[in-house]
């Protein structure tokens, strides 16, 4: 029975999680590492606390309890885990365990301190570190107080933090169980953590060393600062020294005690640079054998360490994997369009089928390799400026890279081809035509495709497919498209920049651009304005749909009086924007069409924050000021030196700019009407999948990459444990930040707006949208969960066009991701909203309710009083 309830250190390993968690496995594999000294010690297993758990039915009431709380629910937490605390260390342990444990000692040394640390089986794994969510106790000295403390490690599992932990990260607490690891007490002249990842800029060439005297809980604690050394290709480039008043040292009865550390000692380093250079070694060592960065633990002892903890640094984003060892500088895919949340496996592979440019993935987003547009002298600069419009942020990244002169190399010029992507094309004529052109081209080809979809099945429908991602490509990278897309960008900021020049306006392009025509998105937004016309004067409608939850509430809708009527236009609403939806390049996120309720919160606030026809004036109202501003500015020009010259220039680039503006957003609009196709057929297929019995469920789909998918199809079988590792590498990829600007190193540059113009407290961002407005700040990451009122100013992470029926309903726009040309950005200006985007942690420093003001002119935001 001993082998069931103890297992030596020694005898363990990696694979062994569920037996002796993840602490334990750890320092098993550890132990085997050549040249890597670990204490010795034994673990309690789970079956020890299994046996405990299994004592205390009640406990199983009040796990039922917990997993229904939500993690925000900190009181009930408190009370519940601490009850399932008191009753698990109230459990007196079985004689067989107890003597199983108190052999175990006898061997290493009865009288001997030891460490008494938890070891979950949920515990530094990958995706989910737990880090100090369980307890460890220190220098625990005789049997009897050994026991106690194993105890109460199991009893930790349920500490608040730890099941606040599990169920914001959906862990079932039933599947987590804890062993404990008893192990032999260092005391260590200096003791700390070494991070072989730069924690803070996720550089994996940069090593960190943080160092105190004493025991590393000093440290750990924050009852020190610690020495900071970081070490590339094994040389101190940069250290910290701090002033160590304190210490953390082990007593001979047992437990800890701070310590005074002598005013002499106190500024000198903790490590010599050649101790600091050594420590890293082993680190480096130990990051080969786990094949990921590691935080590890430390101990220096007369000289020589010891390692007592090591687990994956799991808040480090993800590299893109080139197979290759040159560098690289990678730029979000998703900042560009709006969406950094992570996107499923089919999805991703489906948009990197089809996009224009190789795509790279990492951390379930895409990144764009722009390595070689950088490392091109004629391409650089233009690159540089076209980017820094879009994304400032991220323009003033790559200028970061650049000016360390180390990292982009200089490459000779030919083979690159032409302007960057999306750079200046040949100017068109302003001709309204060129649009309806266009448009047509986009509808037919998309009618082509419903209609050749149809008879497609099983294997032959991957091919055609496959087919369609060609001319869906061909679509996009249609010259004259490309062209009406950038006269309508480019007239924009002409505008923007000799208007400020010739008379001082800034951001002019703002007004003139209001009430664009042809703006697929912007009419989208005032259509279901249109929408709530129809439902308002229905009381029974009105009140059915404000305790509707069930997609199926359409069909609900002609019991009650108007209620045929409403149906009828919301159906009609689907019909042209169905496939639209939050996070839309992924082509797994439900569509409007198949999950309609996500509109009735907008419906049901446009009823109550409008009179009827609200969308005719507002669109009206856009028109006239437009047209205005055009006759004000046109006036003022032409009482310049040169005006008329000025004003005739002037005229032509207003036309151009109200001519194609609108068109911008058509592209998107036909991708998206074309992924809905594709999804439906998708879906279909894998319906045949879950009948044949090869899939449990339709959804699953989602986690294959659209090859595998071709696979499954065609062999009729899935890896199941493939599906479950790529749905639980999905979720912990939420807790990512994507970064603006990765590179092959790792390092994440955030970029900076290098402002001194802005008040003292403001928040800074990128100007988009002019005008000055205070309100209520709404802060909505969940577009289901509106609930506006007058005046009200949207602030969230970022907005896709599936935002667009929330725009007109607020009087202003703050977002952290986002650039001038992007979505949100050109539909605030249609709208007349004042708009700041690419305001960075804008959900986190405002708070829901506070009253802020938006200055959409200059680009920042205030928080008043």
């Amino acid at each position: 029975m001993n082998e069931q309830y103890v297992l030596d250190l020694q005898e363990v390993d990696e694979t062994q999680v569920a037996v002796v968690g993840g602490k334990a496995a750890h320092l098993g594999g550890l132990s085997r590492i050549e040249g890597i000294r670990v204490p010795a010690g034994f673990c309690v297993t789970t079956t020890a606390f299994r046996r405990i758990m299994a004592e205390a039915p009640s406990i199983d009431d009040r796990l039922d309890q917990l997993s229904r709380l939500n993690p925000d629910d900190r009181e009930a937490i408190r009370t519940i885990s601490a009850e399932i605390r008191r009753t698990i260390e109230g459990i007196a342990i079985p004689g067989d365990l107890a003597a199983a444990i108190t052999r175990a000692l006898a061997r290493l040394g009865e009288q001997a301190a030891y460490a008494v640390r938890s070891s979950a089986t949920a515990e530094d794994l990958p995706t989910a570190s737990f880090a100090g969510q369980q307890d460890t106790y220190l220098n625990v000295v005789g049997p009897a107080a050994i026991l106690q403390h194993v105890s109460r490690c199991w009893a930790s599992l349920f500490t608040e933090r730890a099941v606040t932990y599990r169920l914001r990260n959906g862990f079932d607490h039933r599947k987590v169980h804890m062993a404990v690891v008893v192990q032999q007490m260092v005391f260590p002249d200096a003791a700390g953590i070494l991070f072989t990842a730069d924690p803070v800029t996720g550089n994996r060439k940069v090593a960190t060393v943080d160092a105190s005297f004493g025991l590393g809980e000093a440290l750990v604690s924050g009852l020190v600062n610690p020495d900071v050394f970081k070490v590339r290709d094994g040389e101190v480039i940069a250290k910290a020294v701090a002033a160590k008043q304190h210490a953390v040292h082990a007593l001979p009865a047992g437990g800890t005690q701070e310590v005074a550390i002598d005013p002499q000692r106190q500024e000198q380093p903790a490590l010599t640079d050649a101790q600091v250079v050594r420590l890293v070694q082993l680190g480096r060592r130990i990051e080969a054998h786990f094949d990921r960065p590691q935080d590890i633990e430390w101990c220096l002892v007369d000289d020589d360490f010891q390692i007592v903890q090591s687990r994956p640094i799991t808040t480090l984003f993800p590299i893109p994997e080139t197979g290759d060892q040159d560098n690289h500088v990678y730029v979000s895919v998703g900042h560009g369009q709006m969406m950094t949340d992570p996107m499923k496996p089919l999805g991703l592979s489906m948009w990197q089928l089809m996009a224009m440019a190789p795509m790279h993935e990492a951390g379930g987003r895409l990144f764009v390799d722009v390595t070689r547009r950088l490392a091109s002298p004629a391409n650089r600069a233009g690159f540089l400026e076209l980017v820094g419009r879009g994304d400032p942020l991220i323009g003033d990244a790559l200028e970061t890279v650049l000016d360390r002169g180390d990292f982009v190399p200089t490459l000779p010029d030919a083979g690159l081809g032409g302007p960057p992507a999306g750079g200046a094309s040949a100017p068109i004529e302003t001709d309204p035509a060129i649009v309806t052109e266009l448009i047509e081209r986009s509808q037919a080809s998309i009618a082509a495709l419903r209609r050749d979809i149809r008879t497609k099945t099983g294997p032959a429908l991957f091919d055609f497919l496959l087919e369609a991602f060609q001319e869906h490509k061909r679509v996009l990278s249609d010259p004259l498209s490309m062209q009406a897309i950038m006269a309508g960008m480019e007239a924009t900021w002409w505008l923007n920049d000799q208007l400020r020049e010739w008379l001082g306006e800034k951001n002019a392009a703002d007004t003139l651009t209001l009430s664009a025509p042809g703006n697929v998105t912007s009419e989208m937004g005032l259509a279901l304005l249109d929408v709530a016309d129809v439902i308002r004067p229905h009381p029974e409608v009105v009140a059915f749909l404000q305790g509707v939850e069930d997609d199926g509430f359409l069909d609900e809708l002609p019991k009650f009086a108007g209620g045929t009527e409403a149906r009828d236009a919301i159906e009609a609403y689907l019909d042209r924007y169905g496939m639209r939806c939050v996070g839309e390049i992924d082509i797994t996120r439900p569509r409007w069409s198949e999950r309609p309720t996500t509109l009735v919160p907008l419906i049901l606030d446009n009823i109550k924050l409008f009179e009827p026809g609200a969308a005719e004036r507002r669109f009206e109202q856009g028109r006239q000021e437009a047209q205005k501003k055009a006759q004000e500015v046109l006036e003022r020009l032409r009482a310049l030196p040169d005006g008329e010259q000025k004003a005739d220039e002037t005229k032509r680039m207003i036309d151009r700019v109200r001519t194609f503006i609108g068109y911008r957003e058509y592209p998107k609009y036909g991708i998206v009407s074309r992924y809905f196709v594709y999804k439906q057929a998708l879906l279909e297929e894998a319906e045949r999948l879950v009948q044949a019995n090869v899939l449990p469920e339709k959804e699953d789909i989602f986690y294959l990459t659209f090859q595998e998918l071709h696979d499954v199809v065609r062999s009729n079988e899935v890896d199941d444990k493939l599906i479950q590792q790529r749905k639980d590498a999905f979720r912990s990829y939420h807790a990512l930040t994507p970064p603006r600007v990765l590179t092959s190193d790792g390092e994440v540059i955030a970029g900076a707006y290098r402002r001194d113009d802005v008040p003292t407290g403001a928040l800074i961002g990128l100007p988009v949208s002019a005008g000055t407005i205070e309100g209520r700040a709404r802060v909505i990451l969940d577009m289901a969960q509106a609930d506006l009122e007058p005046g009200d100013i949207l602030v969230t992470a970022h907005t896709d066009p599936s935002w667009t029926p929330l725009f007109v309903a607020v009087t202003g726009l703050v977002t952290e991701v986002g650039g001038l040309m992007t979505h949100g950005a050109v539909i605030a200006r249609e709208y007349g909203l004042p708009a700041v985007v690419g305001v960075v942690d804008a959900t986190r420093l405002i708070p829901d309710g506070q009253r802020i003001r938006v200055h959409g002119s200059d680009g920042y935001v205030e928080i008043l009083p």
